[in-house]
């Protein structure tokens, strides 16, 4: 498991297979409602209590594209952190997630190609250790750090 790198970001060269990190987000009525409000999404089975409660579900659950935003935070500020570009991103959902679970976003370096600068992830997320999603990432990774400015 690694934490962020002082520079904020890994550069390609210092990227290697097995490469791991991860971040515990809580899910709360606020992001809820903040990542409604940032894609439109007002679902009544994400947004309205009654109408969730005669769902499958038995009451409201986190958008799946909430959860996985988590994964992202992971990807531009751990691993492999300032400069990565998402090139691609595949997911599968396997649970529902509700208010008040707290997802564990995992990221694991799974190939580098060094020669397009290219990085591919395992992306996985968990609550209370079981998987609720899966998936896997391509982005681009810097070479070489910018110089500072100044």
């Amino acid at each position: 498991m690694v934490g962020q790198h002082p520079s904020g970001g890994y550069i390609l060269e210092e990227l290697s297979v097995g490469m791991s990190a991860e971040k515990p987000v809580t899910v709360t009525e606020e992001r809820i409602q903040r990542f409604a409000e940032a894609s439109d999404d007002f679902n009544p089975v994400h947004m309205d209590e009654a109408y969730a409660a005669k769902t499958a579900y038995r009451g409201r659950i986190a958008h799946g594209l909430l959860s996985a935003s988590f994964g992202s935070a992971v990807v531009g500020t751990i691993l492999p952190g300032a400069g990565a570009i998402y090139l691609s991103q595949t997911l599968a959902f396997h649970r529902p997630v509700k208010i008040g679970d707290v997802v564990v976003a995992k990221v694991t370096v799974a190939a580098v190609d060094e020669e397009s600068a290219r990085v591919t992830l395992s992306c996985e997320g968990y609550v209370d250790g079981q998987l609720i999603m899966d998936g896997e990432a391509l982005v681009r990774v810097p070479r070489r750090r910018r110089p500072a400015k100044g």
